[in-house]
């Protein structure tokens, strides 16, 4: 198995529906620019409160991808 070196970005996606929605926004976007995604953890889930309710979620990832030669 070979040595591998990894970075890692913080990240934060929004979405009204779930902290699912919003991390997988998050990781999509990145996707589009970042080559070799490789995990995320979840750093800080917070949202906006409107009439009582929750309107939006807002969450913060740090994503760690490969550094290729």
């Amino acid at each position: 198995m070979s040595s591998h070196i990894y970075k890692k970005i913080e990240l934060t996606g929004t979405s009204p529906s779930s902290i699912e929605d919003a991390v997988k926004n998050a990781i999509e976007r990145a996707a589009k620019t970042l080559k070799d995604l490789r995990w995320f953890e979840i750093v800080e889930t917070r949202g906006d409160i409107v009439d009582g309710k929750v309107a939006h979620w807002q969450v913060t990832i740090k994503v760690g991808f490969t550094l290729n030669d």
